[in-house]
C-alpha cells in the first residue's frame, strides 16, 4: 500500500476573480513507504504549493491526496493540526527554531503540544541525540550555536514524533557546502532507517543524494529520474541537465 496517494492534485488562488492562479494543474503521484524523494522546478513552478497541500497547511481545490489512507481534505483545521503532529515531521531552510527556548525544548515542542509525559520525550531523545551529534549542545540557545548545529536540531525536531512522513523545504539552502554534506548525510542515514522523506529544493547536489526526483513545471509533474545503481555525481549530472531543459522551455 502507498503511505502518500495523490491523483489529479489542482489549486487555484483567487479563483473567482478576473485573474486566478492555478498554482496546481494536475499533480498525481505515489510515494511507497521508505522512499526518498526530491521535488524540483523553477520559482513558481508550484513547488511550495505542493508541500504545503501535503503538509495540511493548504487544502487542494480539487484532486484526491490520502496519507496512511487518511483524505487529508477532509481534515477540519483542528483535525489538521493534530494530523501534523502526530503524522508529520517538519524542515526548514532557516530552521523556524524559538530562540527563547533551549535546544531541548526546542526538540521537546511538538511533544509538549501533544501532551506526551517527560519521561517518554527523554526516552525518545536519548537515540536522536546520539545519532545527530547533538547531547553537548541540548542545553545552549540556537543564537549560541552554529546553522548546521541548529539545522541538526531542527531534524531532531522533526523526527522525535516518529512521523509517517518528513517534509523538508530547502533544508540546505541556508547553508554552506560543507554544512550542507554533512546535513544530506544525516538524511541518508535517517532514510536507510525507514524513514520517509519529501524534500523540496533547487540544488542538484541536494537533489542527487535522493532516489527518485520529480520535476514540476507549470503546475504538473514534467519529468521524473530514479537514481538507481548511479553515483551521486552521475545522478547530479541527469539533474542537471533535466532543470536545463525544463528552464529552457524543452518538452
Amino acid at each position: 500500500m502507498n503511505l502518500l496517494h495523490l491523483s489529479h492534485l489542482k489549486r487555484t488562488y483567487h479563483p473567482h476573480s478576473a485573474h486566478p492562479v492555478r498554482a496546481l494543474k494536475d499533480i498525481s503521484f505515489d510515494v511507497d513507504p521508505g522512499e526518498y524523494i526530491a521535488i524540483m522546478g523553477e520559482s513558481g513552478a508550484g513547488k511550495s504549493t505542493l508541500l504545503n497541500i501535503i503538509a495540511t497547511l493548504e487544502k487542494a481545490s480539487a484532486g484526491e491526496i490520502k496519507l496512511n489512507g487518511q483524505n487529508l481534505s477532509a481534515l477540519t483545521v483542528d483535525q489538521a493540526a493534530k494530523y501534523r503532529r502526530e503524522h508529520l515531521g517538519f524542515i526548514f531552510q532557516h530552521f523556524n527554531l524559538l530562540n527563547s527556548l533551549s535546544n531541548r525544548d526546542n526538540i521537546y515542542l511538538p511533544l509538549v503540544l501533544s501532551k506526551t509525559a517527560v519521561s517518554k520525550m527523554e526516552k525518545r531523545l536519548q537515540p536522536l541525540a546520539s545519532s545527530l551529534g547533538i547531547e553537548n549542545i541540548l542545553d545552549r540557545y540556537p543564537a549560541e550555536i552554529s546553522g548546521g548545529q541548529q539545522q541538526r536540531i531542527a531534524i531532531a525536531r522533526a523526527l522525535i514524533t516518529h512521523p509517517d512522513l518528513l517534509l523538508a523545504d530547502e533544508p540546505t539552502g541556508a547553508l554552506d557546502s560543507n554544512t550542507s554534506n554533512e546535513i544530506l548525510d544525516l538524511f541518508a542515514s535517517v532514510n536507510e532507517n525507514g524513514q520517509t522523506i519529501i524534500m523540496v529544493t533547487h540544488s542538484a547536489a541536494a537533489a542527487s543524494r535522493a532516489k527518485r526526483t520529480l520535476f514540476i513545471k507549470d503546475g504538473r509533474i514534467y519529468h521524473e529520474l530514479f537514481r538507481g545503481d548511479n553515483p551521486f555525481k552521475k545522478y547530479q549530472e541527469e539533474i542537471s541537465q533535466t532543470m536545463m531543459t525544463l528552464t529552457n522551455g524543452g518538452e
